[in-house]
């Protein structure tokens, strides 16, 4: 038991910065949560490009890749999350990855069958003082 005192210490004291109040002028990132509503049975397609091109792309235009969810009582709904270290630099993103050839292709490859997407929302994001991810 003593020996795994000095561990438990040392762990708590690692995981202690996560979850300690918010040190002040921490540089935030920006976040935006995106929500795809896609055409009826066209969301293993839009999961389909997301997996092969669209990830990849994203990365390579500055974008961080948070997380991306299915909502249980929404079919054929994606939501996911990016960061970025700035509004400016969302919006620089954004053009460079619409105008990117690689994804123009990708794009009219995955659509051969039909549009995919029906309508998109965005909503950009700030974290709280509080939000253990910033």
């Amino acid at each position: 038991m003593r020996r795994t005192l000095p561990l438990i210490a040392l762990l708590i004291a690692c995981a202690a910065p996560s979850v300690r109040a918010a040190e002040p002028a921490a540089k935030t990132r920006v976040f935006e949560m995106r929500t795809y509503h896609t055409l009826p049975g066209r969301l293993d397609a839009l999961n389909k490009r997301f997996r092969e091109h669209t990830n990849t792309l994203f990365v390579k235009h500055g974008m961080d890749l948070i997380g991306y969810w299915t909502p249980k009582d929404k079919p054929d709904t994606l939501v996911y999350i990016l960061a970025y270290p700035s509004h400016e630099s969302a919006k620089a993103s954004w053009k460079a990855f619409g105008s990117d050839p690689v994804w123009k292709k990708a794009q009219a490859e995955s659509e051969k069958d039909g549009k995919i997407v029906a309508k998109v929302e965005s909503v950009f994001l700030d974290p709280t003082d509080y939000s253990p991810i910033k």
